[in-house]
């Protein structure tokens, strides 16, 4: 899942998807610091959440974790695997049973390994014992490879054909609006929101090797749920090196893994290690390159 070179046989366990709130009251989250990837989606009001996915380095706890979305079974599908969530409207959990994914649902727990931590306030506050579900599943089959991947980041595609871009700006809405900015030092991207560090729960900076934008549909069908589009074509821009190149991202079917290409139709190759993904809606939201 980070395209990183590990020993035979080291992997051989699904990913854990889960379902992690970006609510202030649920920051700092747990584990996002170790995750090998990370989608932000629109949610109601114009928040976001996460879906987190770990493969290369499972905690043993994250969260806060919360409901499921109708846009999330076509962004989990292709990792097979695990996901966990904290319930949300039948109709939704309904199109996540029907996918090849384990569900493990908070709401319906047969686990045991879900609780609530009296560190924060409800909702905010279900916590998964997220190694333990992963270990109780380890005849489940590891991911496919999702992206192209390059063995370092002077090797990406964003750095060998992209231009320079200190800050990558990504609006959802008046009330989130994330950005990341490059760090020469530890060549990575760390990450702000609206306007401060985002915190992990160590108090350390969140940080992503590659950082995506995707400019995405928003289905209107469910009224006041937004459903980002995910099957389909548009715009994006990827990043790596404190470089970013345009592209155009595609995915061809539900259980299909999101395909990068370049202008010139290339495929992007990604820097070997963590990518956070966001998906900025193109009717309400904006990406902002800053040289």
């Amino acid at each position: 899942m980070r395209g990183t070179s590990v020993p035979t046989g080291s992997l051989a366990h699904p990913s854990l998807a889960a379902k992690i709130d970006n609510h202030e009251a649920a920051r700092p989250q747990f584990g996002l610091e170790r995750t090998d990837v990370v989608f932000e989606e629109l949610v109601e009001g114009g928040l976001t959440r996460y879906v987190a996915v770990w493969h290369s380095d499972i905690p043993d706890v994250v969260g806060p974790i919360r409901s499921i979305r109708p846009m999330d079974p076509d962004i989990i599908a292709p990792l097979g695997g695990i996901v966990a969530y904290s319930g949300g409207q039948q109709q939704f959990i309904d199109l996540m049973t029907r996918t090849s994914v384990v569900n493990a649902a908070f709401d319906s727990d047969e686990t045991g390994l879900f609780s609530r931590t009296g560190e924060r306030e409800a909702p905010h506050n279900v916590v998964l014992q997220s190694k333990a579900l992963v270990d109780r599943n380890d005849t489940v089959p590891a991911p496919s490879q999702q992206f192209a991947y390059a063995a370092t980041v002077p090797e990406s595609s964003a750095t060998v054909d992209g231009t320079p871009v200190t800050t990558i700006s990504s609006r959802f809405s008046d009330s989130r609006w994330p950005d990341w900015t490059w760090d020469a030092a530890s060549t990575s991207y760390l990450r702000n929101q609206e306007g401060a560090p985002d915190l992990d729960a160590g108090g350390v900076q969140l940080r992503s090797t590659n950082v995506l934008a995707l400019r995405v549909e928003i289905d209107d069908t469910y009224l006041n749920v937004p459903k980002t589009t995910m099957i389909g074509s548009g715009e994006a821009w990827v990043s790596a090196g404190g470089k970013t190149v345009h592209a155009l991202w595609t995915k061809a079917a539900q259980d299909a893994p999101i395909r990068l290409t370049d202008d010139n139709g290339v495929t992007i190759r990604l820097a070997a290690g963590n990518t956070w993904i966001e998906l900025v809606p193109v009717d309400r939201g904006s990406v902002t390159l800053v040289p």
